[in-house]
């Protein structure tokens, strides 16, 4: 398998196949507005950056530092100080997953177990770092008699190394000990998650907060690289994908996911996640 140059094509590539792909980028990257894909993504960070927020969570990102990210969880690196940022991405389709593991080996659980104790980071040591980056060369560089085996291969021990290393990792602190975002933030993410379900404005929020309408976008768009409403808006459609995979209707996923007009929820659905809520819904089910 070659390594793709563009995130968007390894994505695209795992889903065209229902497989998995690898992107492995240098280029200088930006801050990205918050996303959701239909595929699971590992992100092994090389260089390191500053910080990752996915859902309503912040990391540091260090080298040789791991995120581990499912289809329904929001994400976007924010505050890169890095002029090249070298990270390795894996786009998995979860029924490639599903195809490859046994009743007593489930690879997908990593990416669904989320309980209060599970933590999107494994921050590998030298030798797991040597071990993950010897699995991505046996993928990326086999090109002799048998590789679509020796490929597979390759990924079913990369991936029993990463959950064995996720279910050791799994009572280890959420949150990094040191807090270097503002606190401020933290609180007013805790309570758009707690509320998301309600109607939640800039203006509530400030009111909530005891600061002004300026201040508050100011302080959330330093801290998470976002505005606040493509937060709530990200956010809201992470939990329509949810319910949807659930065989839920589109008109009750729409209330339950805060959204107060149907239309709006149709436009907002599509633009993120490319397709409708109903035909997302029939492509969960298949």
């Amino acid at each position: 398998m070659e390594a793709f140059t563009s995130c968007q094509a390894a994505i695209s590539h795992c889903l065209d196949n229902r497989y998995f792909a690898i992107a492995h980028l240098h280029q200088e990257e930006s801050i990205m507005n918050m996303h959701i894909h239909d595929c699971y993504e590992i992100y092994y960070s090389v260089s390191g950056g500053k910080q990752f927020l996915i859902d309503n969570r912040f990391y540091d990102i260090n080298p040789g530092d791991l995120f581990i990210i499912n289809q329904f969880e929001s994400h976007c690196l924010t505050q890169i100080n890095n002029m090249v940022h070298e990270r390795i991405i894996i786009s998995i389709h979860p029924d490639f997953l599903k195809e490859i593991s046994t009743p007593r080996t489930d690879l997908n659980h990593c990416f669904t177990e989320r309980d209060h104790a599970f933590n999107h980071r494994i921050s590998l040591n030298k030798e797991q770092q040597h071990r993950f980056l010897y699995f991505i060369g046996k993928i990326a560089t086999s090109n002799e008699f048998g590789r679509d085996i020796i490929e597979r291969v390759a990924f079913m021990e990369m991936m029993v190394m990463l959950n064995s290393l996720f279910i050791n990792n799994h009572s280890l602190e959420v949150a990094d000990s040191n807090f270097q975002y503002n606190q401020q933030v933290q609180d007013i993410l805790s309570y758009i998650n707690l509320h998301i379900t309600e109607d939640i404005t800039v203006e509530q929020l400030a009111e909530q907060f005891y600061l002004s309408t300026s201040y508050i976008c100011r302080i959330f768009k330093a801290t998470t690289g976002t505005t606040i409403n493509k937060y709530i808006n990200a956010r809201r459609i992470t939990i329509a994908k949810s319910l949807l995979a659930m065989d839920l209707g589109v008109s009750e996923v729409c209330e339950k996911c805060g959204f107060n007009d149907y239309s709006n929820f149709l436009k907002a659905f599509t633009k993120a996640v490319g397709i409708s809520p109903k035909k997302y819904a029939q492509y969960s089910a298949s």
